[in-house]
């Protein structure tokens, strides 16, 4: 079972015919994944890939093909206007993959959809991916994946690929993996996608990647310490960042004690997690983990 996408969502690409949107949408097509309608405003009237119609707003794509999921490859200074059109058309899931909003969008984006129904990933994510369902909702690279039981949930793109890769050669599945983007202002959160994955019958276990930055992964640990009944690897990248320099990602600066490495991870250790020792050993860390059950 998976959670948040399946074979039964109907995505829409906002941004489609841009050079991003059209090679991921054709991806994700590829791998399997019901892309149902295109928008970018000036192009209704026009077909992606001779199939996928493409509209001037949202809420004609929602209206006329049932669209529930958006994926957005929207340009930093318009992408928080076309989180809120989707919201607005009454999408339940925004998959935000944009880089480089500004800290003030995302915030006001944010407080909008306090009141609504509409679950925002990202931005600055690499969305996610539901294996067995063949239900691919971003830029990760498919083939690498293989269904499974294992939840895997990170802040960062390129350590969710390798957690992934690792797991596939050890003959580890997937569930559904999740990249909840690396801004220190976002929208789904680890607690959030933990929360998932743990009502989740078909889930057995839980894969978490933190890295240095604020407190998401304190806030992981007191919910996994206090509700989450499935074993849980958790690796924390940033072990020797030097204070105050970013790390890539606009959330991974050391501010203060608790956004240390080292703080993140004897909170995780004192839930009971599995700490995995580096980026090259998740996947035998899994293994162990899945062994000692």
């Amino acid at each position: 079972m998976s959670i948040l996408v399946n074979k039964s969502s109907r995505i829409l690409v906002q941004g489609i015919t841009g050079r991003e949107g059209s090679f991921h949408a054709q991806r994700c097509m590829e791998y399997g994944t019901n892309v149902v309608a295109g928008v970018t405003p000036g192009k209704g009237g026009e077909r992606f890939l001779e199939r996928v119609p493409v509209f001037d707003s949202v809420s004609q794509a929602v209206s006329e093909t049932g669209a529930d999921v958006s994926l957005v490859f929207v340009p930093p200074p318009f992408a928080a206007d076309a989180i809120l059109e989707a919201a607005d058309a009454g999408v339940r899931l925004v998959v935000c993959i944009t880089e480089g909003i500004p800290v003030r969008d995302t915030t006001m984006v944010m407080r909008y959809l306090e009141d609504k129904p509409t679950c925002l990933l990202g931005p600055n994510c690499p969305g996610l991916i539901s294996p067995g369902d063949h239900c691919k909702v971003g830029i990760m690279p498919g083939n690498i994946h293989q269904p499974g039981q294992v939840g895997v949930v990170s802040r960062s793109g390129t350590l969710t690929y390798e957690a992934v890769n690792q797991l596939t050669e050890l003959g580890i599945g997937q569930s559904t993996c999740v990249g909840i983007g690396g801004d220190p202002v976002s929208g789904t959160t680890f607690t959030d996608v933990l929360r998932l994955f743990n009502d989740d019958p078909e889930t057995s276990s839980i894969v978490l990647i933190g890295e240095i930055g604020g407190s998401k992964e304190q806030e992981a640990a007191s919910y996994i310490k206090a509700h989450v009944r499935k074993p849980v690897a958790a690796l924390v990248v940033g072990q020797t960042a030097p204070p105050g320099r970013r790390m890539g990602h606009a959330g991974a600066v050391i501010t203060g004690a608790a956004a240390l490495a080292s703080e993140k991870v004897k909170a995780l250790a004192d839930a009971g997690c599995h700490i995995v020792p580096s980026p090259a050993e998740i996947g035998s860390t899994v293994l162990q983990m899945l062994g000692e059950r």
